[in-house]
């Protein structure tokens, strides 16, 4: 599969990596070495799909910021240990959710709401550590919760919507 789009003056290219969880757009971010494709591959292996690893054009498309990769690297991903190997991947994706990729100690508890823009648009930002085993499913429910509408480190919001 090709790219869906080409590099045009609108984009931004992006040192992150992004697989798709359930249909919604992951944007891991992180510097070099941080488990950024590590953590796809984990998310791949769990039934996410590749959509760009270590570089990712992101643009806006009305209200949503749309993520794909340079055609250059399509379909690779780097796996420590084996090198660089061709998967399937999604040529483009909305981007739902942006994590950045920190140490375990940095990770709240109980974390507040939190934003970054991509692109002039606002987007839920989570911190979580790559390397601990429960992060896929994290963010695996962190998707199912913003599919729901539902925004974590808002402990009332989530109470409020509780069943009787």
């Amino acid at each position: 599969m090709r790219a869906a789009f080409h590099p045009v003056s609108d984009m931004h290219l992006n040192h992150a990596t992004c697989v798709a969880v359930a249909g919604k757009g992951v944007l891991l971010r992180g510097f070099s070495g941080a488990g950024k494709s590590d953590l796809a591959l984990r998310l791949i292996d769990g039934g996410g799909e590749l959509v760009a690893d270590d570089q990712v054009v992101c643009r806006s498309e009305g209200r949503v910021v749309i993520a794909a990769a340079p055609p250059a690297i399509a379909g690779l991903l780097e796996v420590r240990g084996l090198g660089v190997m061709h998967l399937e991947f999604l040529g483009r994706v909305e981007i739902a959710l942006v994590v950045d990729l920190v140490a375990p100690e940095r990770v709240a508890r109980m974390p507040v709401a939190a934003v970054c823009e991509i692109a002039g648009i606002e987007l839920p930002l989570l911190e979580l550590a790559p390397f601990e085993a429960s992060t896929p499913a994290k963010l695996r429910l962190a998707c199912q919760a913003l599919a729901r509408g539902e925004v974590w480190g808002d402990d009332m919001a989530l109470l409020s919507q509780q069943p009787a």
